[in-house]
């Protein structure tokens, strides 16, 4: 217990800190209602086009699934987007002052993760409650509904934590590459413009080709907004629920360990000039 108070702490004091930053959550939950509508509006115009929201016809997702879905992706923006950083820690790394975090008796794997996670977590509970309230208010089958069954809803919130975890490991992986090309740009774009879209951030996987959503199932990717979000919604269930989770702590143990693995390497061959 003692070995995990400090990272504990520093979760709690970055949590307390995101928790001012009122005026700058307002202004995302205004700009993630108005993606929110305008993804809804492209997405019902592309249904009412190919005749998907006619009796007996069958498509990938139902309007009303599509839309909790939307929400729901709104709603945790914050938490689950790969392109979303804690710039000051690449600061850090580009400027130098990294070596005052190698001074810490810590991890520095360890202490970063927890920052993110929080950076992560106070931006999305700030968030999220306004847009579930008003997602909520919306007419069928437009608006936030709740979850198909108690079973989705249980189901969600251990793959909504490995979500969490995952995306963080993700971006402590954009900081090692920081460490190797003093550059955070490349790797950033990279994972965020690659991982947008594989996570069926700009196209739902449910309407990708076959072998693409293939493709998506054994990459990281999809457990970050795909899969937790449409858990919740129903359209996921039973035994590929399972699986999915199970998939979820399998890439969030993986890249834990290369994301240590890839920090220990860098941290041998750091040069810090100047004094």
């Amino acid at each position: 217990m003692h070995a995990i108070k400090p990272y504990l702490g520093i979760f709690k004091m970055r949590l307390i800190a995101g928790f001012q930053y009122r005026s700058a959550a307002w202004a995302g939950v205004s700009t993630q209602f108005f993606w929110g509508a305008m993804q809804l509006l492209v997405f019902y115009a592309f249904y009412e086009s190919a005749g998907m929201n006619s009796p007996g016809v069958q498509s990938p997702m139902s309007f009303a699934e599509l839309s909790s879905f939307i929400w729901m992706r709104q709603a945790f923006l914050a938490l689950v987007m790969i392109w979303s950083m804690d710039n000051e820690l690449l600061t850090h790394i580009t400027s130098g002052n990294v070596a005052y975090e190698l001074s810490r008796p810590l991890s520095l794997y360890t202490f970063w993760f927890a920052r993110i996670l929080a950076f992560r977590v106070s931006r999305t509970l700030l968030r999220c409650i306004p847009i579930f309230i008003v997602a909520s208010l919306l007419p069928s089958p437009w608006g936030f509904g709740l979850p198909g069954d108690i079973s989705s809803f249980l189901l969600f919130v251990p793959s909504l934590f490995l979500a969490a975890v995952i995306v963080t490991a993700l971006s402590m992986l954009v900081c090692c590459i920081t460490f190797v090309t003093l550059s955070p740009t490349g790797a950033r774009l990279f994972l965020g413009v690659i991982g947008e879209f594989l996570m069926g951030a700009i196209i739902p996987i449910p309407f990708m080709p076959d072998y693409l959503q293939r493709v998506c199932f054994y990459l990281p990717f999809r457990y970050t907004a795909d899969f937790p979000f449409r858990l919740y919604s129903g359209h996921i269930h039973g035994e590929e629920a399972l699986i999915g989770i199970l998939m979820q702590f399998v890439w969030a143990i993986a890249l834990v360990a290369i994301g240590f693995w890839g920090f220990s390497s860098s941290q041998k061959r750091l040069v810090i000039q100047g004094g």
